[in-house]
């Protein structure tokens, strides 16, 4: 068991003959009492401040615990929304190459049907035109018939007979 100050203040030592000075014994035993309890202060005060100290460590541990976890938890979040981002990108790759397919395929198919009516236009336009040359050739030779002339001379042919009608 360790002494306190007390202890050391309370010891009494037997006299003898040509023993100490007894003065000298309890002022040394002061000095060692008022020592030692200083050194028990300085001892409770270094215990004290080791405590704190601990504590103070202990706090820091779980500050850095927390940010470790807080460390571990970003980048675990970051990878999710990396990866989350890479697939919603393929995703939106994938649906613009269908968007582009499906647009290229439309306009494919109306390039078709407009071909197919150019086409179709141009047939139109031939078989209107040979309609429209013969239609102008039959005109042609209807001016160029013999008819004409005939009529011509029947107008004349019709002078003559009120001519000779009015001779009458």
């Amino acid at each position: 068991m360790a002494l306190t100050p007390i202890d050391i203040h309370n010891k009494t030592f037997g006299s003898r003959w040509r023993g100490y000075d007894e003065d000298e014994v309890n002022e040394f035993l002061e000095q060692l009492m008022k020592d030692y309890e200083n050194m028990l202060d300085e001892n409770k005060e270094l215990a004290r401040r080791l405590k704190e100290t601990e504590e103070q460590v202990a706090h820091f541990n779980a500050i850095e615990d927390t940010l470790q976890k807080s460390i571990m938890i970003a980048q675990e979040a970051a990878e999710d929304v990396r990866r989350n981002s890479t697939q919603e990108a393929k995703l939106i790759i994938k649906e613009a190459e269908k968007n582009a397919d499906r647009i290229v395929n439309e306009a494919l198919s109306r390039s078709r049907e407009i071909t197919m009516e150019i086409e179709d236009l141009k047939k139109q336009s031939k078989i209107f035109r040979n309609r429209f040359r013969m239609l102008i050739e039959a005109q042609l030779d209807l001016v160029k018939m013999d008819d004409w002339d005939a009529l011509l001379e029947y107008e004349t042919t019709s002078k003559k007979l009120e001519t000779a009608a009015d001779s009458e």
